[in-house]
């Protein structure tokens, strides 16, 4: 085991059991909500996965340490500390050396995951090429992660400010299975359907969970996306949301926003003029996700 990991006490006895573990990243508590709602939504999740039979891994890094499994005092701190570095693969080895706080990302925590072990990742949604990147190249370190790391991530679809075809072009083109769980059209985030459709439907989690054993024996080095529609009661509707990711583009644009720090003011700035919808249906599609990827997790680890 590489010695860069560190173990919570409940990872590490179900490593110890042979116990299924799933992976959350710690961006999403330290960058994506605001407390205290970050921290009520990753103590849910933990209680989510833990109660459909499986171990949740919170990802992070601190000390010079990839922290597997977070303990609650640590959970807190990146939910509360103003000074958590956002780590992708670019910064991972740059916060690990200065021994700084440090909030993975999807990218970082399917490395982290992947180098500990664990199969199943859970997320909120997927990063990928930004609006206008034809142009700007702003492509989310994400979709490179899939194509060379075999974790399974399950989110609901991609962030709904990005450019949803040309992510979906990406990923086909890095040979990246993305597989709509009970649905044929690829998730919106906030809204749980889309115009683009997907080569690939799945139903259970038992399918998925064949599906990763059969990558894992063609020892295939990418991911798979399982693409997990919102809850129907849950969603917003395309004709309110996009209008209002319009606008916050429009501000983002004006205000030279760019880079690391595009995705946390569009998501915070749509929250605004949602008037807190948004974050409510964010926490919404989490916990959803978090049930689907435990069964999946389940079923795989029976297999």
């Amino acid at each position: 085991m590489n010695h860069l990991l560190s173990f919570s006490s409940e990872v590490q006895e179900a490593f110890d059991q042979k116990r299924p573990v799933v992976a959350l990243e710690s961006t999403i508590i330290s960058h994506g909500m605001p407390y205290p709602q970050n921290l009520e939504m990753a103590k849910e999740v933990e209680q989510i996965i833990r109660d459909g039979g499986a171990t949740p891994a919170t990802i992070a890094i601190m000390n010079g340490k990839i922290k597997v499994g977070l303990e609650e005092d640590e959970l807190y701190e990146f939910a509360t500390a103003e000074d958590v570095a956002k780590v992708s693969r670019r910064d991972m080895a740059e916060i690990l050396a200065t021994g700084k706080l440090g909030a993975t990302t999807v990218a970082t925590t399917m490395i982290a995951a992947h180098l500990a072990g664990i199969k199943v990742f859970v997320t909120g949604g997927l990063g990928g090429v930004h609006r206008g990147g034809e142009d700007s190249m702003d492509i989310s370190a994400d979709l490179e992660e899939m194509a060379q790391t075999p974790v399974t991530v399950i989110a609901a679809g991609c962030k709904a400010i990005l450019d949803l075809p040309r992510t979906l072009e990406y990923l086909e083109t890095k040979g990246v299975p993305v597989l709509g769980y009970q649905t044929d059209y690829l998730p919106a985030f906030y809204s749980r359907t889309s115009e683009y459709k997907l080569n690939t439907r799945v139903e259970s989690a038992e399918e998925v969970a064949a599906i990763i054993d059969y990558s894992d024996q063609l020892e295939f080095k990418g991911g798979i996306l399982v693409a997990n529609p919102i809850p129907a009661d849950k969603e917003i509707p395309h004709e309110k949301i996009d209008a209002i990711i319009q606008q916050a583009l429009k501000e983002e644009k004006e205000q030279g926003i760019k880079g690391k720090d595009s995705t946390p003011f569009l998501l915070g700035r749509i929250v605004e003029l949602t008037e807190g919808d948004s974050l409510r249906a964010n926490i919404d599609l989490v916990y959803n996700n978090a049930r689907v990827g435990t069964e999946i997790a389940v079923k795989y680890n029976e297999r």
